[in-house]
């Protein structure tokens, strides 16, 4: 009698366990068929446990009928291959300097492996993920992009193969998420010359998520989010306050094109614009799925 008694008690844990699952019911009726655009990166893409969560994320939002996209870059992965052959990476308002040599070394990758490495991983965990970069279907085309040396001076800097978007053609996407795919891309663009280009990969998202008038936008980082001058975390900021930011140093280096693709796509229709910590195990499915916020949301007003 005590054994049939203590195998009808459930664990300890399991009302959580039931309290989670039930709180997640609103939002994947919510966002059932819509759009949800990741930018992955940081520590994410190269600690193993991370990397393992973010798949298994990614394929319990496309099985509760979430349509994910991903983005990725690559710059940890990068540093290590130019290390290795003796070059120095440099970086000027947040966006790597690529001279031809450098281009090969991105292009190499990015596209040969840290976009193959992610495909890998979410279909070794039961998903269906295909690898593209922006040359593939013809979904980016990019032109030389040219940085005031600051924004008071008529000096323009050359970054060599950095590029800008000039347009973005969905259809690959379209055809890949209707057909059950999760598209991972990686953000390398073609010139009208078919020159290459290396596109920062927050604009690349940004944009990404813009045309494909995408539910969110999830940019993955290696911060809690948007940190104030005392390290405290902004939860929300509308336009008004991060261009406040900008202004007093407050967002520079490498969040600068984050938070101004951030604030673009927001401005041009994404519903909802996030900056999360990658670092959290399953922030994907904390952040689409449950009350707790973890990061800093942004606001186009």
């Amino acid at each position: 009698m005590k054994q049939a008694a203590s195998s009808s008690t459930p664990p300890p844990d399991a009302d959580v366990k039931a309290a989670v699952l039930a709180e997640a019911l609103p939002y994947i009726r919510r966002f059932h068929g819509k759009t949800v655009v990741i930018k992955y990166g940081g520590n994410a893409m190269t600690d193993d446990h991370l990397k393992q969560s973010f798949a298994r994320d990614i394929i319990l939002l496309r099985l509760v009928g979430i349509l994910p996209v991903v983005v990725h870059g690559g710059g940890p992965q990068i540093e290590s291959l130019l290390s290795k052959v003796g070059k120095k990476g440099e970086f000027i308002q947040g966006m790597r300097v690529t001279d031809n040599e450098t281009m090969d070394i991105v292009e190499m990758v990015l596209a040969g492996q840290v976009n193959k490495e992610i495909v890998e991983q979410i279909n070794h965990a039961g998903g269906k993920a295909v690898g593209l970069t922006g040359q593939d279907g013809g979904l980016i085309r990019a032109r030389k992009m040219m940085v005031k040396a600051d924004p008071d001076s008529q000096e323009v800097l050359d970054l060599g193969h950095v590029g800008e978007i000039e347009s973005v053609d969905p259809a690959i996407i379209h055809s890949l998420l209707a057909s059950g795919f999760v598209p991972v891309i990686a953000p390398i663009g073609s010139g009208r010359e078919g020159e290459t280009y290396n596109i920062n990969a927050d604009l690349v998202a940004g944009k990404i998520a813009e045309i494909l008038k995408a539910e969110k936008l999830i940019l993955m980082t290696n911060t809690p989010g948007v940190l104030d001058k005392n390290g405290r975390l902004l939860t929300g900021l509308s336009a008004r306050e991060i261009d406040a930011l900008f202004a007093d140093g407050t967002i520079s280096g490498g969040m600068l094109p984050k938070i101004s693709s951030a604030l673009e796509a927001a401005r041009s229709g994404v519903h909802s614009v996030h900056i999360v910590d990658g670092r959290v195990p399953h922030c994907l499915l904390l952040e689409i799925l449950t009350n707790e916020g973890v990061g800093t949301m942004i606001r186009s007003h």
